[in-house]
């Protein structure tokens, strides 16, 4: 049979569209299976040892996700979670292979990197199902639109004052213990929240247009504050975290739920203008991002240390990749300086070693994911998930072009990390979290409307007939 939303549900009472989830994450967990193996054979000539526990590992989070998601959102959407499986596998392998250089600096608490990630990935994955256990509605989430504020502000000014100053930008905590984490992973999704309530409210007035310039319906200038404010902010964290990503990301997912919301492109043009005098405002003061710009436009000039710099490793292997790459685990990614290889620039390494067309695979991965974010924003019957789904998939579509664009020298590097690729705690457990929330808005949104309970004149209708 079939809901009134088209949803198929199967013999059992599930959506069949959990079976369709099953048999993809299957898939999500055999391909960086085979992908460990062929790096052992590259390196080694022989099936690395931790390949069966590698499989049973991330089998294991795949099957405890699907259990959750089929308990508590069986409407929800059957792609992201195997898309989001496939992601972080992937990244797991990158990072093992890339463990196999001893010239690659391994993390702080000083051993490989990919056995913290997979425990990290466990944390995210925990915090994905209490996630989806606790929030049974995320329209509750609107209660707490103001509190959701406050929270992202504390959030984003904690490195300022407790922070810890690391290759030239100041975005992380350092805890006792458990290393350093990035409080402005978390605040994006809070930061979402808050931007969801407020525009919900707030998008009326907003969307009244002053004048007709140029062909486009200007705002009113007493409207203009929220957007003033919130780049005033933006501009604060750039000057005193140097952290580019971070801000960029906080305004433009600010501008894009704006447009959403009032349906004026001068909101865009608005932001766009503002985002960019700011940008040059703080690169012609602050040494740090200057430099960053400065490698940007002169990518082969000398390094600080008189070295190559690492924009210009970067390209050099993209370049060496080609079409089809050199084949994982036969790459020089280590010639890049640091942990760089790892995080930031853990692109080039897929551009190097599966080449042009892999690369493309993997940003397809994250067009799908940001794609499935985008129609359960679309399939959302509340104007509060709407703007939330819109935001949480806007947070992640910024990221991974302010990522990717920086590798590729498109635009500036930023610091930020490629999500589930890239290794760092703080990015996959938000990220985790951020995929619950999607899951829970598109499970809300397909779930079959109760039927009607049956009116009065129909019962009595029943009663009297012979």
């Amino acid at each position: 049979m079939s809901s009134n939303n088209n949803t198929t549900v199967s013999p059992g009472g599930l959506p069949s569209r959990r079976n369709t989830e099953l048999l993809m994450l299957v898939f999500a967990v055999v391909i960086p299976v085979f992908a460990y193996a062929n790096v052992g054979l590259a390196k080694d000539e022989t099936l690395p040892a931790g390949m069966l526990g590698y499989g049973l590992g991330l089998g294991l989070l795949a099957g405890v996700t699907h259990l959750a998601v089929r308990r508590w959102a069986p409407y929800a959407d059957p792609l992201m979670l195997p898309l989001a499986t496939l992601l972080n596998g992937l990244g797991l392998v990158l990072i093992w292979r890339l463990d196999q250089e001893p010239t690659i600096t391994t993390d702080a608490l000083g051993g490989p990197m990919a056995p913290n990630q997979l425990m990290w990935s466990t944390v995210g994955v925990a915090l994905f199902i209490g996630v989806l256990l606790l929030l049974k509605d995320h329209r509750l989430l609107q209660r707490y639109t103001y509190i959701s504020m406050v929270v992202a502000l504390v959030l984003l000014a904690s490195p300022i004052f407790v922070g810890t100053e690391i290759n030239g930008a100041r975005i992380w905590v350092q805890i006792p213990g458990v290393g350093s984490i990035q409080p402005g992973e978390f605040a994006k999704i809070v930061i979402a929240i808050f931007f969801a309530g407020y525009l919900m409210v707030k998008r009326d007035a907003l969307a009244l247009a002053s004048r007709r310039f140029m062909g486009l319906y200007l705002p009113r200038g007493r409207d203009l504050g929220p957007i003033l404010v919130i780049w005033a902010i933006s501009l604060l964290i750039l000057i005193f975290e140097t952290d580019l990503g971070t801000s960029l990301l906080f305004f433009g997912i600010f501008v894009v739920m704006l447009y959403v919301a009032t349906e004026r492109t001068s909101w865009i043009v608005f932001g766009l203008l503002l985002s960019a005098s700011g940008a040059v405002f703080v690169a012609s003061t602050n040494a740090h991002v200057g430099e960053r710009v400065d490698n940007w436009l002169n990518p082969l000039d000398r390094a600080a240390n008189d070295g190559v710099t690492e924009t210009a490793q970067a390209m050099f292997s993209f370049g060496s990749g080609g079409l089809f790459g050199s084949g994982l685990g036969q790459g020089y990614s280590r010639l890049i300086s640091g942990i760089a290889p790892k995080s930031d620039y853990i692109l080039a390494t897929v551009g190097e070693e599966l080449g042009l067309a892999g690369l493309m695979a993997i940003i397809m991965l994250y067009a799908l994911l940001i794609e499935r974010g985008m129609r359960t924003a679309l399939a959302a019957r509340d104007p509060f998930g709407k703007l939330l789904a819109i935001g949480l998939a806007g947070v992640f579509a910024i990221q991974v072009f302010v990522v990717a664009g920086g590798v590729t020298a498109l635009i500036p590097l930023t610091g930020m990390t490629m999500p589930f690729l890239a290794q760092g705690g703080s990015s996959v457990i938000a990220n985790w979290a951020l995929i619950a929330l999607l899951l829970r808005i598109s499970d809300t949104a397909r779930r079959p409307a109760p039927a009607p309970a049956p009116s009065l004149d129909s019962e009595m209708t029943q009663v009297v007939r012979p």
